[in-house]
């Protein structure tokens, strides 16, 4: 099944996970900082579509598939 098989190709294998969930306020520098290192590491992601797919459907803490988690409450607001 392709949902779960993704993961084994995620370019963020290998990445300290903390990198993805960032502490702070959404706007504080350190906190905008690194959601930017995280989201770049999945913009170099060839499965990050599904990433961002399945945390739509999750509604999952941090940085997935290239957004924060504001992000996806605005797509989800805007598919809806």
């Amino acid at each position: 099944m392709r949902e779960t098989n993704w993961r084994a190709s995620a370019g963020c294998r290998g990445t300290d996970p903390e990198l993805f969930f960032p502490i702070g306020s959404g706007s504080s520098f350190p906190t905008v900082a690194q959601s930017e290192e995280a989201k770049a590491v999945c913009g170099r992601c060839p499965v990050a579509r599904e990433c961002l797919d399945w945390a739509l459907n999750v509604a999952v803490e941090g940085v997935w598939g290239g957004t924060t988690e504001a992000e996806r409450r605005a797509i989800r607001r805007c598919s809806a």
